[in-house]
């Protein structure tokens, strides 16, 4: 990247000297340019940053979507909104093309989302995944971590896309899905395709079951240490990526929906991806903090004890804690696709205001 000046700090260094890639929680092209500067070598998108770029900046997106609209006067709202997402996220996966090329196809990757009202039909998640795939070389494609999703991602790697895991908050999530991912790398090996440049990656959502947590507790009384609250995404995370190094799986376990600087410390010198919205990659970077590689470091028994007093946590935290059924009515799963679907929704009433303005 020769027109990008890198900014010295926490985040370069842990980027450049271990093997934890940085990924930008956003497709907004200013903040992707500055992550790139940290180090930064992919960016990752879902429907509610989307519409939140989009909002942003509304000096450019308003007539962009306006003139999509005109060129497609039978389209909808939705139909519309999308191709407004799918035309960020070409732009995005442009500017990450040269770090593609230069790690292989493991990082230098853009993720667009899929639907999340095909979240019941596993077809139509692999079809939109596939398409995805084609809007560029170095996309990778979101699939929900449920079972109907399992189904998609085992389909969509068979025929050579490359997925990133989401709406996945634990480890029995996170292991079902590295374990659908290979059995779609087998299948595709097995057809004659070479598969050593695809990157799947498996999500976790390491703040958002914090969230739900705290909401658990709160809600059931449970008399705690507060501070345990702050772990249990990290102690899922670091359970996951163990078992994902001992199991041999080729994807990589990605941390997101961040909201400590701990998820990302305690994460340094795993050959994971750490995925933070740009705010906090600038807090980082302009700390003074000195990385270190955390990622063997155990989390403190005490914490881990506490947390084992919630019943959602045991869920989240054993292997087997969640059957595949289960994992649509884990509480973390059903807030965050009702929220997605909400974003979808918003998204098509901000395109309706552009071409239908109230009067």
């Amino acid at each position: 990247m020769t027109d990008i000046e890198y900014t010295p700090g926490p985040l370069l260094d842990a980027a450049r000297n271990t093997p934890t890639a940085l990924w930008n929680d956003s497709s907004d092209l200013d903040e992707l340019r500055q992550s790139i500067s940290y180090g930064g070598v992919g960016a990752t998108c879902n429907p509610v940053i989307a519409y939140t770029t989009i909002k942003k900046h509304l000096d450019v997106w308003a007539p962009r979507i306006q003139a999509i609209a005109d060129a497609n006067p039978t389209w909808g709202e939705s139909e519309i909104g999308w191709k407004a997402v799918k035309d960020m996220s070409q732009e995005a996966a442009k500017l990450l093309e040269p770090i593609f090329d230069e790690h292989k196809g493991r990082n230098g990757r853009l993720s667009v989302q899929t639907d999340p009202r095909f979240h019941r039909d596993a077809k139509k998640l692999a079809d939109q995944a596939e398409e995805f795939h084609n809007l560029a070389r170095n996309i990778v494609v979101k699939i929900p971590a449920t079972k109907t999703g399992l189904e998609a991602i085992e389909d969509a790697t068979s025929r050579g896309v490359s997925i990133n895991v989401t709406v996945s908050f634990s480890v029995p999530q996170a292991v079902q899905a590295a374990e659908a991912i290979e059995r779609g790398l087998k299948a595709r090996e097995a057809a004659g395709h070479d598969t050593s440049e695809m990157g799947p990656v498996v999500t976790i959502m390491v703040g958002r079951l914090d969230d739900w947590l705290k909401h658990v507790v709160a809600r059931d009384g449970i008399f705690i240490d507060p501070s345990a609250l702050e772990w249990a995404g990290i102690a899922a995370m670091k359970r996951a990526y163990q078992i994902f190094q001992e199991r041999g799986y080729r994807a990589r376990v990605l941390a997101a929906a961040f909201r400590n600087v701990n998820q990302w410390a305690e994460f340094v010198g795993g050959d994971v991806v750490v995925s933070p919205p740009f705010k906090w990659q600038k807090i980082i970077a302009d700390s003074g903090y000195t990385a270190r590689e955390r990622i063997a470091d155990p989390v403190d028994p005490h914490y881990i004890a506490e947390l084992e007093r919630i019943p959602d946590f045991v869920r989240a935290y054993e292997p087997d804690g969640m059957t595949v059924e289960e994992f649509e009515k884990f509480g973390p799963t059903r807030k965050t696709l009702r929220q997605f679907l909400a974003a979808d929704a918003d998204l098509d009433a901000l395109v309706r205001d552009i071409i239908v303005p109230a009067p």
